[in-house]
């Protein structure tokens, strides 16, 4: 009961939820990425993500400074349904919006020259 718990309370917020989205449909994103996206601070983004993280809903890789997250490889079979009714269950019209602001700001990384293998106060 306890995985299921911390799994609940790890999906009980819209911001995490949002990470969770788009971590369904892409495999790895970095920390500026959801910082672009979601318009919050590093801080609070990386505060979101390490509580998916500790509910072993996402792993992470570092790559230097930077730190790229993932959904779990290693979800218990409770999790892997759950996360399974989260994508079936996430409205088009929500996926479609994550999906435009996540190409919006992969255009002004592009456009500005910020990657995740420079130095830039978003990534880390």
């Amino acid at each position: 009961m306890k995985l299921l718990r911390d799994t609940f309370k790890a999906l009980s917020d819209e911001t995490r939820l949002q990470i969770m989205t788009l971590l369904l449909e892409n495999d790895e994103l970095c920390v500026c990425d959801f910082v672009g996206v979601l318009g919050q601070t590093q801080s609070k983004v990386s505060r979101h993500l390490r509580y998916l993280y500790n509910a072993g809903l996402v792993e992470d890789r570092r790559e230097g400074l930077w730190i790229h997250y993932r959904l779990s490889r290693r979800l218990a079979p409770e999790q892997a349904a759950i996360v399974e009714a989260l994508a079936r269950t996430v409205g088009d019209e929500q996926k479609t919006e994550l999906r435009r602001a996540l190409e919006r700001w992969f255009g002004e990384k592009n456009a500005t020259g910020v990657s995740c293998g420079r130095e830039t106060a978003a990534c880390g």
